[in-house]
């Protein structure tokens, strides 16, 4: 009997630990979602979508693509591919690591292809902000002088 009565205490045990962990994750996932909501405000408040729109308008006389891709956003959608499906990544395709960020793109053809990528993003010291992998500050009059120096950039101005 003292067998079964180790399995019945390392039961009880387990369901504790179980508990816990569940507890942990449920809190995580909250503060994620928090994190996530600051991204997006973030995102709108420095009006990222309509300063690449008005530089498509002007600069480019319309002719450039505006995307916003958001990782939690594609995640959810990869999840529900399932990993028997056959859909996703190759064994050889490059993963980036996880990610959180939403990432504005403009991009054109001029005498190639060109593109200006806005991300706002989570790293280890919270939100950052990056136009072309530049790291600037979160601030409207910042954002607007990275994209000027960003499309000079692009056209080697």
């Amino acid at each position: 009997m003292a067998w079964r009565d180790t399995l019945v205490d390392l039961r009880d045990e387990l369901a504790d630990v179980r508990a816990r962990r569940i507890q942990r994750a449920e809190a995580n996932a909250a503060e994620l979602r928090q994190v996530h909501q600051e991204m997006v405000e973030l995102s709108a408040t420095l009006g990222i979508v309509e300063l690449l729109t008005e530089m498509n308008d002007t600069l480019l006389e319309g002719r450039g693509e505006l995307e916003t891709i958001v990782s939690w956003e594609q995640e959810n959608e990869d999840d529900d591919i399932g990993p028997d499906s056959g859909a996703g990544l190759g064994e050889d395709d490059a993963v980036e690591d996880d990610e959180d960020a939403i990432t504005t793109l403009l991009s054109w053809e001029e005498d190639g292809d060109r593109d200006i990528a806005v991300e706002v993003f989570l790293d280890e010291e919270g939100i950052a902000l990056h136009v072309n992998g530049v790291e600037i500050r979160t601030e409207t009059d910042a954002l607007e002088q990275a994209l000027v120096e960003a499309f000079r950039d692009e056209l080697e101005l």
